[in-house]
């Protein structure tokens, strides 16, 4: 399997992670928050917004063109840290960052 595949199935799983953990259904940034040189555009989006419309859709993005991967990826780190403030449910945390982890791990071992 592919780097490009085996990173789909990832996306694919956090996809449906967020969606089970009602973390997807939310309204689209406007054009200026996209904008943001903060990582994560943490002073423009909450997190779910970020990992939905600029992370996974520039990872797809990728994946589509066969494009080079980034080095490294450690997302799962601040998606901790933001889902611990959110109060999030232990059982959501995991299964979340769990996910992302996945992501991080196909990125950066390829």
């Amino acid at each position: 399997m592919s780097v490009y595949q085996q990173l789909d199935e990832a996306l694919r799983r956090l996809e449906a992670t967020m969606k089970a953990a009602d973390m997807w259904r939310m309204p689209q940034p406007t054009p200026e928050a996209f904008d943001s040189e903060q990582p994560f555009c943490v002073d423009t989006m909450e997190l779910p917004q970020w990992l939905r419309f600029v992370f996974i859709a520039r990872l797809d993005a990728l994946i589509e063109a066969e494009a080079p991967l980034p080095e490294n990826c450690q997302v799962a780190p601040a998606a901790e840290v933001y889902l611990k403030q959110s109060q999030a449910r232990p059982s959501t945390l995991l299964l979340v960052v769990k996910a992302i982890e996945e992501v991080d791990r196909v990125i950066t071992e390829n």
